[in-house]
């Protein structure tokens, strides 16, 4: 992945080459070097920040970015600390955070719309939220979950607490479902479609397409309120470089894919490039510009999350996101 350029000076050269120092050296010790932490192992969702590192637009941004995995701390608690400079994060955990004044902000959604939703086997009949009772649920023990799953079947006059909550741990969906449960949340953009390259059809129920506020943004770039005050052109060269990543992924997601299995040689690359297909027209979807995001989304789903006892206060979802970073 990275090249290094060996200048040899000639004696006509020494000057040029500053007493025979190597150039490139030189440029990336002026690099201001900054991390950003992923919310879980290397996917398509991280394509974009690949992309921008392996094309040289942290580079051309004065950026030296760091792109690290999350560990026990977990990215929210590593940025909103200050350890990190950015994040991938979560509406959801974004929300919690302003309630309890974790100094955590959202500055891009990476995906405009929500892509995930309760899936389950074919075999399993489940095509409703009604068909939930009696059926055993896989998770891994969010209250949010029950409440999403409680809101949904609501609709259909359907009891959650006919459910049975069973914490997957660390058990992937194909062996869970096989095993342990009838169904489970997922992805789709990854799970849904390592099922499709199995062969074993799902059937998948949106969560959005039951609530307009469950239309949520997962995942977030984040930073913390004192990056933002105190270096927002740091903030603004991040956004800049990281929007270039995810529109060349957009526009080109076979080779943005390849640049993903680059860096992460243990992913299925079958897997990589069909998911990386199927984001490619969904990181910017409807949006005027990839990043953007609604002050409508933000305050529908803390006002859901707040009436589904999720929250201990109304969130001020001004204060949970900003526009302000993304190029015009």
């Amino acid at each position: 992945m990275k090249k290094r350029l060996f200048i040899i000076c000639s004696v006509f050269l020494l000057a040029a080459c500053n007493g025979g120092g190597n150039a490139a050296d030189d440029q990336n010790d002026k690099l201001k070097k900054v991390s950003v932490v992923l919310d879980w192992t290397p996917n398509t969702n991280h394509t974009g920040l690949y992309v921008a590192k392996e094309k040289g637009y942290f580079k051309e941004q004065g950026l030296d970015v760091d792109i690290i995995l999350p560990g026990e701390a977990g990215a929210d608690q590593l940025v909103a600390s200050g350890k990190a400079e950015f994040g991938v994060g979560y509406q959801e955990s974004v929300t919690q955070a302003r309630v309890q004044d974790v100094p955590l902000v959202s500055i891009a959604a990476v995906i405009q719309h929500n892509t995930s939703g309760f899936a389950s086997p074919k075999s399993k009949d489940i095509t409703k939220p009604k068909d939930f009772e009696g059926k055993s649920y896989g998770g891994w023990g969010s209250p949010v979950e029950k409440a999403v799953m409680a809101s949904i079947m609501k609709q259909e006059d359907a009891d959650v607490e006919k459910v049975k909550f069973i914490n997957m741990g660390d058990t992937d969906f194909f062996t869970a479902v096989k095993r342990d449960v009838d169904f489970a949340w997922i992805y789709y953009g990854w799970t849904g479609i390592e099922a499709e390259l199995r062969g074993e059809e799902l059937n998948m129920m949106y969560v959005k397409d039951y609530s307009e506020k469950l239309d949520y943004y997962t995942p977030v770039l984040t930073t913390n309120e004192k990056m933002i005050d105190s270096d927002p052109e740091t903030v603004k060269a991040f956004l800049k470089a990281t929007s270039e990543g995810y529109q060349f992924t957009i526009d080109n997601p076979k080779e943005a894919g390849d640049i993903l299995l680059d860096a992460a040689p243990d992913l299925d690359k079958e897997l990589v490039m069909k998911s990386q297909e199927w984001l490619a027209p969904k990181y910017k979807d409807d949006a005027k510009r990839w990043g953007e995001q609604k002050l409508e989304v933000w305050d529908n789903y803390g006002a859901w999350m707040y009436e589904n006892g999720l929250l201990d206060k109304k969130p001020d979802s001004k204060k949970a996101f900003t526009n302000e970073f993304l190029p015009k």
